[in-house]
């Protein structure tokens, strides 16, 4: 069973840019198609980026696309979220997992255990 933790989250003010990074351990990530997912307060844990096996293929959700990047290193079984102008609304814990397919990710459609996650907040 693959272990999945998240960092990089902070404050920030809107306009402003963080990276985030999802570290895999337990089994190597490489066959895995991976997303990133956020929850805000009071909302459902909603998709943000999808990425395929070998990185060719990326998925955003309309909201995020145009501002954030996702992007993996197999050799470090990891995966990145870089985003940049970021807004009050992106304020959530994001949550890294591996998913059946790189397209149409949701929350339901991960295989592995959800982590603790990174807290992001956005100050206006």
């Amino acid at each position: 069973q693959v272990q999945l933790v998240e960092s990089g989250g902070g404050l920030v003010q809107a306009g402003g840019s963080l990276r985030l990074s999802c570290a895999a351990s337990g089994r190597a990530i490489s066959m895995d198609a991976m997303a990133w997912f956020r929850q805000a307060p009071g909302k459902e844990r909603e998709f943000v980026a999808s990425i395929s096996r070998g990185g060719i293929s990326t998925y955003y959700a309309g909201s995020v696309k145009g501002r954030f990047t996702i992007s993996r290193d197999n050799a470090k079984n990891t995966v990145y979220l870089q985003m940049g102008s970021l807004k009050p609304e992106d304020t959530a814990v994001y949550y890294c997992n591996a998913v059946l397919s790189v397209v149409a990710s949701t929350p339901t459609t991960v295989f592995a255990s959800w982590g603790r996650g990174t807290q992001v907040t956005v100050s206006s």
